[in-house]
């Protein structure tokens, strides 16, 4: 009998050693690496339609904010407000009585078109208010907002009265100044320097009070923390917000109901190549650091939009000398017609330590 020779493996492993003979799972290898090819194309595709939805939507937030053509931020619903009927009817008298007082101040001085030229190259332009030639109280009253100077004739009147010529300057981007992304206050701050190089070139004997209302009160706030001369003396923020990366995300979630994140973040990216500036560096926190000027804050207690806790923060922020204001019951913006007597009282209380 012949005896048949073993082959020395067990039948488990000769069984494991026939699978590796040629041509025996080539099939099955070549689809393991089809599927794990396709997988990752899909995957990258994937990838490559999520970044450019995001980059997309940032884009278009970053237009539908601050470039000049887009809507309004404000265009969608109101933000509700706490104010009663009654005091709709008190703020709308307080306005009226308000701006008639600029009409008689706008007829009773002269007015004239001014322009100066940004560091980009953008016409900047804007009014002179003279209203007494031998005055050397000169206000800069900035305006908020997708806003022009014209706003700006109703509270700046106020310091018309306390013998103040005055500079209601269009920011870039809005009214008749030039330029297509709105500045947020931060590339704006700059351009405050020139309109104060304006205002000394014709009197360089000046007092100068810086003044602003919401977008505004940021541009001054920002305007705080650079190397000013010495005839500045004083700084009227009303409303203004912390930093742009706040008021937008405050804005995100308010109107659309969205996280910052993704989004703003990319739209922070692309802002220096399409806005021509950081949203992330436009912060009046860090800058109220570095100031040295005397700060009054001004903030309505009902405020809807710059949310009434971002005053305590700039000013803690702020090194200088310092005031706060809180007018119970104002809305945004409207803190000077909703209680005008404390108002420009405290203003001019304040403004009276620091003019000569």
């Amino acid at each position: 009998m012949i005896t048949p020779r073993s082959s020395g493996r067990t039948g488990k492993a000769f069984i494991a050693d026939r699978t590796s003979f040629p041509g025996t799972n080539e099939r099955g290898i070549i689809k393991e690496e089809s599927y794990s090819m396709k997988t990752s194309i899909i995957a990258l595709l994937l990838v490559v339609v999520l970044a450019g939805g995001l980059t997309f939507g940032a884009d278009s937030l970053l237009s539908y904010a601050v470039r000049r053509d887009a809507a309004a931020a404000g265009s969608g619903a109101p933000p509700k407000t706490s104010l009663s009927r009654e005091d709709v009817l008190n703020l709308s008298r307080g306005w009226e009585t308000q701006s008639q007082r600029s009409k008689n101040w706008l007829a009773s001085s002269s007015v004239e078109k001014v322009q100066i030229r940004s560091a980009e190259g953008f016409l900047l332009s804007g009014e002179a208010v003279i209203t007494d030639p031998a005055s050397h109280r000169w206000l800069i009253a900035v305006h908020g907002y997708r806003g022009s100077h014209s706003y700006m004739a109703v509270p700046a009147s106020r310091f018309g009265e306390e013998n103040y010529n005055a500079l209601l300057p269009d920011l870039r981007g809005c009214g008749e100044s030039e330029g297509r992304y709105i500045g947020m206050g931060w590339p704006d701050r700059k351009d405050m320097l020139r309109w104060i190089d304006w205002i000394l070139e014709r009197d360089s004997a000046a007092q100068i009070v810086l003044y602003g209302i919401s977008m505004g009160g940021a541009t001054v706030m920002m305007t705080a923390g650079e190397e000013l001369p010495d005839q500045v003396r004083a700084v009227v923020e009303d409303c203004g917000y912390t930093s742009v990366t706040d008021i937008f995300t405050d804005e995100m979630k308010a109107l659309f109901h969205l996280p910052a994140f993704p989004l703003l973040n990319i739209a922070d990216f692309l802002s220096p190549f399409r806005a021509g500036y950081s949203f992330s560096d436009a912060s009046a926190l860090k800058q109220l650091a570095h100031a040295r000027v005397p700060v009054l804050f001004i903030h309505g207690s009902a405020d809807p939009l710059v949310h009434t806790e971002m005053v305590y923060r700039v000013y803690e922020a702020c090194t200088s000398e310092k005031e706060l204001l809180i007018v119970d019951g104002a809305g945004h913006g409207n803190s000077f017609a909703h209680a005008p007597e404390l108002y420009f009282d405290t203003v001019f209380r304040f403004l009276n330590r620091y003019m000569d």
